[in-house]
């Protein structure tokens, strides 16, 4: 394996973790505003994220290769609305989704056909969570400072479940 793929899936591995710091930073946030719904949205989003690592941790592993596994850097801990929330997560998704396909290229570039080939989960998960971050925007945006969307709205995310990743069972 070239050196540059596994530093790049090592610094995946630290940017799905920070991701799921992130979201729970997000979920405490909305919890103590009252919005437990928009929190729950992000605590399963944490778990995904958890889940995300351990693909990448478990492949690294079944490899042969070094997991080295760094200080994950400090996350915010306030956002003054859900739409702030959300332009922030539609944000971090869009660099995430980056540094896959930079992971994607590398093995591209390498002929290491089985990290493309593990790649192709990642890309096709990314396009969810760009698509999931950008609908729950646009619908904050829609929702403004109507109360009664904004409850609807909260209770519609309170309902999300973890599921746990396809590609750890």
């Amino acid at each position: 394996m070239a050196k540059k793929i596994e530093d790049a899936i090592n610094a995946q591995i630290n940017a799905e973790l920070w991701s799921a710091y992130l979201y729970l930073s997000m979920g405490t946030c909305f919890r103590a505003k009252g919005l437990d719904g928009i929190a729950n949205w992000f605590e399963v989003q944490f778990k995904e994220e958890q889940d995300h690592a351990m693909i990448l941790y478990k492949y690294m592993q079944s490899r042969g290769w070094r997991v080295i596994l760094k200080p994950i850097a400090k996350v915010e801990t306030e956002w003054k609305s859900a739409v702030e929330a959300f332009e922030d997560t539609l944000a971090h998704e869009k660099k995430v989704t980056a540094m896959i396909h930079n992971i994607n290229k590398l093995a591209v570039e390498e002929k290491d056909y089985a990290t493309v080939n593990r790649m192709v989960w990642f890309i096709d998960e990314q396009v969810e969570e760009e698509e999931e971050a950008g609908k729950n925007l646009e619908a904050v945006k829609m929702i403004g400072d109507n109360s009664i969307g904004m409850f609807m709205f909260d209770k519609e995310l309170g309902a999300r479940e973890y599921h746990k990743a396809s590609a750890l069972k």
